[in-house]
């Protein structure tokens, strides 16, 4: 068995921080695009998202999407390191799997240099057997290629995997992988009924356990 995590909003407290670095660089860069704007990208990668603006909405000069990403990322990283932590229950949660003896991944949305800069900073890498980020798949989430290849890593069949995630299209990501899945929604979504989809669902992961393991398996 294993337990494979989301990263942003589930394990970190960094997802409302996208939006902020997001917003920062889009204005050093007069691209205009507002927070209305993130509906049409969400669930696209970083470097999917800049492509996606310098299409639609162009902007002055030559900056290039991938400069654009790149300054993003630059601004993310140290905002999160700055203001961002770890969610609460994660650390816990993290020690009692170790503990059990059950592997541990992560299959994260975020590039490959994020993912390192921020396990790092917090001190999370020697609770992961595999760290898994999507630009080294051809799809992001919701597509499952990320959850897929982070089972492979971990040598254990999809199916004997249980992904935990804050997100639906991250749900849907590992559902379509045929993993088990905990949610652990923002509270302002708890109540969506998409999902219902999820084999469990927290309010937060100091409520993670043998007891919520153990039912999860059952199902």
């Amino acid at each position: 068995m294993a337990a494979i995590f989301d990263m942003d909003g589930l394990l970190l407290d960094t997802e409302p921080l996208w939006g902020v670095s997001m917003l920062k660089i889009a204005e050093q860069y007069q691209v205009p695009v507002g927070p209305d704007f993130f509906k049409y990208t969400t669930g696209l990668r970083i470097y999917e998202v800049t492509e996606f603006w310098k299409e639609r909405f162009p902007w002055p000069g030559a900056a290039s999407a991938r400069q654009l990403a790149d300054d993003i990322l630059d601004d993310i990283i140290a905002l999160s390191k700055a203001e961002g932590g770890v969610m609460p229950g994660a650390l816990q949660s993290l020690q009692w799997l170790r503990s059990a003896g059950i592997k541990i991944g992560l299959a994260t949305s975020s590039p490959t240099r994020m993912l390192d800069a921020l396990i790092d900073h917090f001190d999370l890498r020697s609770y992961f057997d595999v760290l898994t980020s999507a630009d080294t798949a051809l799809f992001g989430k919701p597509h499952p290629e990320v959850y897929m290849q982070c089972a492979h890593a971990l040598n254990e069949a999809t199916w004997n995997c249980v992904a935990l995630e804050d997100s639906v299209n991250g749900m849907i990501s590992a559902k379509a992988a045929r993993m088990k899945v905990i949610v652990v929604p923002e509270e302002a979504r708890f109540d969506d009924p998409r999902f219902g989809l999820a084999d469990a669902k927290l309010h937060s992961l100091e409520t993670f356990g043998a007891q919520v393991w153990r039912e999860v398996q059952l199902k």
